[in-house]
């Protein structure tokens, strides 16, 4: 099934049931919100999914706006990034002159961000300063049930609950600072805008296997191809690895994201998911980093389409703007 959560005036919006084309929702007033499907997932999950097949069969529902939609859910609990892909670290290590952890093949890299406010697909980046080096990061994601500390990686899809798309904003030129202070980005990471809708394991068939969700994430920016490396062939850390990592020491509760890191391929034919990476390619080939970060007016599009190619969550269609416009 595919979930959304459409303006209402209230902060956390109203959940509806998506159709498979993503043009048709149906509401489902036994559950008004995603947090509290997530947190009786058991019984929700059988509610939601019955409005599904039926919305599906009967090829039933109100046209759905995408203009309308917040992120799936509009704040968490928890926001937890990854970054498991190898190829990226290294390149964005290099880029300022930081060397990859020792342990950059044995332990996952993760950090929380702000969760409090997450940005619908259709929101503006805010950017109050070009000089901070906006940079976008394309992403996969997972929404989890309740997981228990000590869950290994075994058992981690056991919580797994909704799978969606993310772009994980990052100001490159705060981050070298922060850092040096030995704890952790704040300053440098703003907030992250979601996918039009998350869906269930079942919705992505054969291209979800090992923990990983095996497409391309396409990336556009200014409405131009910029990248569409794979999202899983080279996930080094599985999100099940991930889990077991950021659970050793806490439990999770429902409604926590979990991000996979900016997708990265060593392939240089399929792009990159996030402007740092092609600027420290350039710096190799030719000495100079000349792709410059976001400005006010550039558009950033992030979508992933299943081998029908059809959309599978919807796009998130972001616009960089001043942080006191309001755009018309």
């Amino acid at each position: 099934m595919k979930l959304a959560t459409k303006k209402n005036g209230n902060r956390d919006g109203q959940l509806i049931v998506v159709s498979r084309d993503l043009t048709r929702y149906q509401t489902c007033d036994q559950v008004p919100t995603l947090q509290r499907a997530l947190d009786s997932w058991q019984q929700s999950s059988q509610v939601l999914s019955a409005v599904y097949q039926k919305m599906e069969s009967e090829s039933s529902g109100d046209k759905l706006d995408h203009a309308e939609l917040m992120a799936p859910l509009p704040r968490a609990y928890e926001w937890i990034d990854g970054s498991a892909f190898i190829n990226h670290i290294v390149l964005v290590r290099k880029a300022r002159n930081a060397e990859p952890p020792e342990t950059l093949r044995t332990e996952p890299l993760v950090y929380q961000g702000g969760s409090g406010v997450l940005l619908g697909p259709n929101d503006d980046i805010k950017l109050a300063d070009e000089s901070w080096g906006c940079d976008f990061e394309s992403e996969v994601c997972v929404i989890m049930d309740d997981t228990p500390q000590g869950t290994k990686a075994s058992q981690a899809q056991d919580y797994i609950r909704l799978v969606m798309i993310a772009n994980d904003v990052s100001l490159r030129n705060l981050i070298p600072a922060e850092l040096k202070k030995g704890f952790g980005f704040f300053n440098s990471k703003p907030a992250t805008a979601f996918s039009p809708v998350c869906v269930s394991l079942d919705e992505l068939g054969d291209s979800w296997k090992d923990n990983r969700l095996h497409l391309p994430l396409v990336t556009k920016l200014n409405n131009e191809k910029f990248g569409n490396p794979d999202a899983g062939s080279e996930m080094h850390f599985s999100f099940a690895d991930l889990i077991e990592h950021i659970c050793k020491t806490r439990s999770l509760t429902a409604g926590t994201i979990i991000g996979s890191g900016t997708i990265s391929n060593e392939d240089r034919s399929r792009g990159s998911s996030c402007l740092m990476e092609k600027r420290m390619i350039e710096k190799i080939d030719t000495g100079e980093m000349k792709t410059p970060f976001l400005h006010h007016g550039d558009s950033v599009e992030i979508e992933m389409f299943d081998n029908a190619g059809k959309s599978i969550f919807g796009a998130i269609k972001q616009q960089v703007t001043p942080m006191n416009a309001d755009r018309v």
